[in-house]
């Protein structure tokens, strides 16, 4: 297989992806955009399971905005002391909550996410597939960044924006919404950084990286 095969190949070549994990919700557990939001801005350079575990009890004490817009960043420490970079990330969600002051006042677009700190392409793009909202990107967490061009659908890069760009450019918009998660499951469930598990991947015959094992 060839590397940048054009759109309608890959839509075709990529659509059992789809099939398996259309409309899978993220991993990262949430009841709203709110919640939704600050665990994904915790989660940057964390696991979500580490998010997971400590969120309830931060959304006990800071259930909304208003209520985490009042607090101050010594106040958030006992609730995500456990958080890497925990103090920063205090800093952005305190200033985004004094910005912002209601939840309904959380933008729903790409550009309008990301002038709000600590969101970036990648955040705004799970925030917005995750809510449903028509997908204005495509989602390059850390998976993506590594699977993509293990299969052979863009280049590779350490740099998700440029990752995104490149699938952007080869693929429809439609499928942007989905894409991004489809390939980022794929990269935590079967296509593993070592021994992954090609006999259960359903691109398996459209994926370039048995041809570089044999």
């Amino acid at each position: 297989m060839e590397l940048f095969e054009n759109t309608n190949d890959w839509k075709k070549k990529l659509q059992p992806l789809l099939d398996k994990y259309n409309g899978k919700k993220h991993p990262l557990n949430y009841d709203n955009i709110y919640q939704l939001m600050v665990a994904v801005i915790l989660s940057a350079q964390d696991s979500d399971a580490n998010i997971n575990k400590i969120a309830p009890a931060f959304f006990v004490e800071f259930p909304n905005l208003e209520t985490l817009s009042t607090t101050t960043i010594e106040g958030l420490f006992p609730y995500v002391s456990k958080v890497r970079n925990f103090n920063t990330k205090s800093s952005w969600l305190i200033e985004i909550a004094q910005t912002l002051k209601n939840d309904q006042n959380i933008p729903t677009t790409l550009n309008d996410l990301i002038s709000l700190k600590g969101i970036g392409r990648k955040s705004a793009n799970v925030i917005m597939r995750e809510m449903n909202i028509p997908a204005e990107g495509i989602i390059a967490d850390l998976h993506v960044i590594r699977v993509a061009p293990r299969i052979g659908l863009c280049e590779e890069a350490k740099d998700g924006n440029k990752v995104e760009k490149q699938l952007m450019q080869l693929l429809p918009k439609e499928m942007w919404g989905e894409i991004g998660m489809a390939i980022s499951f794929l990269g935590r469930e079967i296509c593993r950084p070592t021994n992954p598990k090609c006999s259960e991947c359903p691109i398996q015959n459209d994926c370039s990286y048995p041809l570089k094992t044999v």
